[in-house]
């Protein structure tokens, strides 16, 4: 008796898993999305952001959610991801939202405003100082949503085929700078151009633009910006904690299962802090192989980024007249920046200020090479 009772719990045992398993299944199902981004494969950190986002999500969902990553160019030009999300050409994009700020310029604060906040900062004000939250209605207009997906940490100030001395000097330049960062550089006098990455060393070398910012040492090393300009700036006062975001179609979004979109966030806050690490670990030897190989660092003079942070609150209020999202955002936007300012003023600075300029253990400066007689 006792046999036939087990054999009987152990069949309806077995029956259970039969209409569990495909429950199970069912909810993992095999997905497949496309993801365009601006970069450039050789860019291995930008580019190398969406691909760490496609290969946590690959993991943490045994390989059921696969995201296939495609550069600019590949599917639609570099400053048209936005375009692409939108419109469901591709259920993904990896962007910096400045690039989109002719739509509203509201978009640029999803990158950096001019005299913006450092990236710690900008993470801080994303999660937890409101920005998720008041972008949120901007990207409802486009159907998307966005994610923080990455950071480049403070730029530089770009290549320059010229000494720059006085505010005067940038009169009538013709600089590829990303963003809203163009208006400000308009009021003194330079001729703004909004290049994707392929685009920029071409127009430099054929002298189309006189000038270019990009990211940063180890990127415009590698876009060998350093062979067609000498002059190398800092800092770039436009992009002082520059955020990259993943853009998804809301629809999509609202198609996958809600482990998925768990996985997707998750690998988004991964290729964050990755970004952000690369880019500290690798750009000091790249500085280091530029100025060796003859590079001129400068720094930009006080009375330019004077001149450029003046110009830039004009532009803020400009921005606020033309734009309903970029007025409502503002306030609390620079409320939460200045505060974080006097934070950082106390410690941060203090430490940073010290440490950066002691003669104690300082490890010597790098030296441009030595000219060929």
């Amino acid at each position: 008796m006792k046999r036939r009772a087990f054999l009987k719990k152990a069949a309806a045992g077995a029956a259970l898993g039969v209409v569990a398993a495909p429950a199970i299944a069912q909810s993992s199902p095999t997905i497949t999305w496309r993801l365009t981004c601006s970069w450039p494969k050789s860019l291995d950190t930008l580019y190398g952001g969406p691909d760490h986002i496609a290969k946590r999500v690959a993991e943490i969902t045994e390989n059921k959610f696969q995201i296939r990553v495609f550069a600019a160019g590949e599917i639609v030009p570099a400053l048209q991801v936005l375009d692409a999300v939108q419109a469901g050409t591709t259920e993904a994009g990896h962007t910096a939202p400045y690039y989109y700020f002719g739509k509203d310029p509201a978009f640029a604060y999803g990158t950096a405003l001019c005299f913006g906040m450092n990236a710690r900062q900008q993470s801080a004000w994303w999660h937890f100082g409101g920005g998720k939250e008041a972008m949120a209605p901007l990207y409802k207009d486009y159907g998307i949503l966005s994610f923080l997906a990455g950071n480049t940490n403070c730029q530089m100030g770009g290549w320059w085929r010229k000494e720059i001395k006085t505010v005067a000097d940038m009169k009538g330049i013709k600089m590829r700078i990303g963003g809203m960062a163009g208006l400000i550089m308009a009021k003194l006098g330079v001729v703004p151009q909004q290049l994707g990455a392929p685009d920029i060393y071409p127009a430099l070398e054929k002298g189309t633009i006189d000038a270019a910012e990009w990211v940063g040492p180890y990127d415009d090393e590698k876009l060998g910006f350093n062979k067609v300009a000498k002059f190398y700036y800092y800092p770039g006062f436009w992009e002082g904690g520059p955020m990259v975001h993943a853009y998804v179609n809301e629809k999509k979004w609202n198609e996958l299962p809600k482990h998925y979109q768990a996985a997707f966030e998750t690998a988004c806050g991964d290729a964050n802090q990755w970004m952000m690490a690369k880019y500290d670990a690798q750009n000091p030897p790249a500085l280091r192989r530029l100025v060796a190989s003859g590079t001129q660092l400068r720094q930009f003079p006080r009375a330019v980024l004077e001149a450029a942070e003046k110009a830039s609150y004009e532009v803020y209020d400009e921005m606020s007249v033309k734009s309903p999202h970029f007025k409502r955002i503002y306030p609390d936007w620079k409320k939460f920046r200045d505060e974080q300012f006097l934070w950082f003023r106390v410690a941060e600075q203090a430490y940073d200020n010290y440490a950066f300029n002691s003669k104690v253990g300082q490890p010597a400066a790098p030296k441009p090479a030595a000219k060929k007689a």
